[in-house]
Order: structure tokens, then sequence, then C-alpha cells
């Protein structure tokens, strides 16, 4: 006879583990499966940001290796300035120990983990969901896909439709070959060092992580992208360890995240932003989000999943607007973009982003940039970002 839970919870990533975590709290028989078995790295720079942090009931202290209050912005290696904050922007974490932490977390929380687990097939019907793997069938009254961007979950519940995707190309470089120094406390951000995105380094407890990520087009040309970053820092390419490349989703308007009785979150449901690659505020967001309509859903108080994602899209689809907008912005004029990113009043605007500002849900009835910004970054985006802007009128009802 299969297994049964409340909910089955395939991707043990910071999105379900997270919803893991958040859904077994409330006293729900929770099944987390991964395919890996842990702990297991994943290629991802690791920073979290404060306001991505603030959505977490506990600390993530155990896991931080270093804590950024300077962020450095470069332009094609010519160009440079640095502004500080008080207030932590990011929190430096290795995937490796975050992923178990939050599993661990999870654990605690009264969830089932089972590794090393590979799930196969995902079928909806109408009064459950089955999961099968090739070793054991379980049943469930409810599904959250948390596979990411190859997982299994999204397609078989057609909410990757319209997906693209950007992709990145990481790697390590001891402090042996690095001047802490230099890198201590600060992240390090190179634009228009690739088409699409970015050059980084940041700084972790025994080593820097050094990347280059950008268009999907861009793949066949990250080494050399990477080789440029190095050159640009005076950093020592023959030093590089763990060097890895990898896919970084992006929803397409329209794509569903929600149906019947599954729905995705994190990379899954390809919720990374498009001008920063970052995935970790969406991850927790959507999880949490996911878990309060879940908890609905199973408690009786609505009869579908839907809510989840309007919700969903209202937290976070105005600053997809935004960033779609930044990411042509810079593509198209990286000097002017550089310059209105330099200003005072920009800097204001992107503290505000990475800080836990005390509401880390909450998003404003429309874009969360000032106006002259926001101006030239909707006049860049073109038709890129219509379709979100569209959705996103349907959803606000304007």
């Amino acid at each position: 006879m299969p297994e049964s839970y409340d909910v089955i919870i395939v991707g043990a990533g910071p999105a379900g583990s997270t919803s893991a975590y958040f859904l077994a709290r409330e006293g729900h028989s929770v099944l987390l499966v991964d395919r890996a078995r842990f702990p297991r790295d994943k290629p991802c720079g690791g920073g979290v940001t404060g306001r991505a942090a603030a959505l977490l009931p506990f600390s993530l202290d155990p896991v931080v290796e270093d804590v950024v209050h300077r962020l450095e912005i470069g332009l094609s290696y010519a160009r440079r300035f640095e502004r500080q904050s008080e207030k932590p922007l990011i929190y430096m974490t290795r995937r490796v120990a975050l992923d178990a932490f939050l599993v661990e977390k999870a654990s605690e929380a009264g969830a089932v983990f089972r590794e090393a687990t590979k799930v196969t097939e995902v079928e909806l019907r109408a009064d459950d969901v089955v999961v099968k793997t090739k070793d054991w069938t379980g049943t469930s009254r409810v599904v959250i896909g948390a596979d990411g961007t190859n997982g299994v979950t999204a397609r078989s519940l057609g909410c990757a439709e319209a997906r693209v995707h950007l992709v990145a190309l990481e790697a390590d470089l001891s402090y042996a070959a690095v001047d802490r120094e230099r890198y201590r406390g600060r992240a390090v951000l190179e634009l228009g060092a690739v088409p699409g995105g970015y050059g980084w380094v940041f700084p972790k407890r025994d080593h820097v992580n050094v990347g280059v990520g950008g268009w999907e087009t861009e793949g066949p040309r990250l080494r050399s992208h990477l080789g440029g970053l190095l050159s640009g820092y005076g950093l020592d390419g023959a030093a590089l360890e763990n060097v890895r490349g990898y896919r970084l989703p992006l929803r397409g308007a329209g794509d569903a995240l929600t149906n019947g009785r599954g729905l995705v979150v994190g990379d899954a449901a390809g919720l990374v932003d498009p001008l920063t690659g970052d995935g970790m505020y969406e991850a927790f967001l959507s999880a949490r989000l996911a878990s309060r309509t879940v908890v609905d859903f199973l408690r009786g108080r609505t009869d579908e999943l839907a809510p989840y994602a309007e919700a969903t899209l209202r937290a976070i689809g105005p600053l997809c607007v935004a960033s779609w907008g930044g990411k042509r912005a810079f593509d198209r004029f990286p000097r002017l973009s550089y310059s209105v990113a330099r200003t005072r009043r920009a800097w204001r605007v992107i503290a505000e982003l990475l800080q836990d500002g005390g509401e880390p849900e909450s998003a404003p009835d429309g874009h969360p940039l000032p106006l002259f910004l926001n101006a030239l970054l909707a006049a860049t985006a073109g038709g890129v970002s219509r379709p979100y802007r569209q959705e996103l009128r349907g959803v606000l009802g304007r």
C-alpha cells in the first residue's frame, strides 16, 4: 500500500525545505524527498540578502561565513564605486551547509526527510496526488514541486511552458591565493562583463567565490568571460577550484504556478530575479506563501491552490517588471545606467531591496523604484517586460 501524507515536497533546496518546515510546524504530515544524499553542494553564489533572511523564523548564523556591509560595483573593468551600509546587506553562505541546515530545521519541525530518492513521476488525481520513484509510491493531498530548473514536477504539472534561462559559471579561490582583507565583508559586482549579466566576487570563510552569468546564448563564452573577470581583478586563474556551470530559470509571463493539487516554488517555479539572478528571496517567500495556502486548503478554508499564485505574483511581480527593465537598461545603455546606479538616490533603493526592511513580504502597489529610475527602466525594457506588466495589472485589478 502506498505511503500517504498530507503533503509531499519534491526537492530539498531552500524553497522545499522551508516549505516543509512551515507545514510541519502547523502539524501536517510532510514528506520531503531529494534525489541527492546530504550534505550535498549546489552551484550558487550562496548570498542570502537581509530581506530574504527576514522571511525565516530562525537565524542563519550557524551557516553564515561572512556578512557583507560593503557593495563595490564596477563597469567594464574601467570604473568603480563603493557604497556601505550599517545594516547587513548580504549573508554569505555555502549551499552545502545552508541546504543541510534547512533540512535539519524541517526535520526538527516534524517533516520526514528521505534522501537519495529520485522522483520519476507525479500524477494528479481528483482526490490526491501520486508520487512515484524507482522503489516506492506515495500519495498526498498536495504536492509541492521544489526540484529546481531540471526537475520533474514543474513539467508534470505543466508549469514551465514559457520558461527562459540565464547561464552562469563559477569557481572558488582559496585565501591562500587571494588577499582576504581586500574582500572581507565586501561583495564585488562587475557590470558590463557579460551580456545580460555581470561578474562577481563573493567572500566566504576560507575562500572567495568568483563567477560570471548572463544570457543563455553566452554559454559558449562563459570561460572567456570568467578569465576576463580574473584578469580584471588580478586573480590567479591557475588556482581555481570547483569550477562548475549551471542554468538559472526565469518564469515566463503566464506560466502557471499551480495545477489542481500541485504547485511549484523557488527555482522550480522559475522565480529568479532577472536582473540579479538571485533566487533566495523568491525561494523563501514562495515557500512561505505556498505553505499558507496549502494549510488553508488542507483545513477546508479554500478549495483550490490558486490563491498562492495570486499572492506570489502580487508580492514579486512589481520587482520582476522593474528588474527586466533594469536588465535591458544595462544591456543597451551601460554607461548611463551605471551613472544612475551610482547616485545616492539609487543606492537607497538598492539598500532597501537588500536589507531587512521589517516587512519583507510587503509589496508596493506599483514599481518599488523612484520615478526617474522607473521611467528609464520602463523605456529601455521595450517589449520584454510588457507581458509581465499586463499579467501584473490583471492581478492588481487595474
